[in-house]
């Protein structure tokens, strides 16, 4: 049986003046399977492609905060104390921030982990 989920690409923008940006992650959401889940990806030498300047640190830090409010074993980080549907809504929030996500996508699934698995790859790892 298949069911209905949303996704959205974590992307990168190193200088919202210019406004490039990079996929550097999936967050995939089904309500039905209670199913949340997240894969990053930074590739250092792209990004400083777009800038050279661009802090990795707060890039690696951000990530760590979104993948932990994803995951919600944290219970010291206040987001994952709320629903897995309203987490999602809040990860895929509009931000104006080094680390934005696209608008939300369907799809329908029988196994969230391995289409998050393959939107990763399909999406986000670079091409090889």
């Amino acid at each position: 049986m298949s069911h209905v989920f949303e996704y959205a690409l974590l992307r990168a923008v190193p200088r919202q003046d210019r406004g490039e940006a990079m996929n550097i992650g999936v967050l995939l959401y089904c309500a039905d399977l209670a199913y949340l889940g997240c894969r990053t990806h930074v590739d250092p030498d792209r990004l400083r492609a777009l800038d050279p300047g661009i802090d990795l640190d707060v890039l690696t830090a951000t990530l760590t905060q979104l993948t932990t409010a994803c995951d919600g074993e944290d219970g010291r980080v206040p987001v994952t104390n709320i629903p897995i549907g309203q987490r999602f809504r809040w990860l895929t929030a509009p931000r104006s921030t080094l680390v934005q996500t696209s608008p939300t996508h369907p799809g329908l699934t029988t196994d969230p982990n391995t289409d998050l698995d393959r939107l990763f790859r399909r999406l986000v790892l670079p091409l090889t």
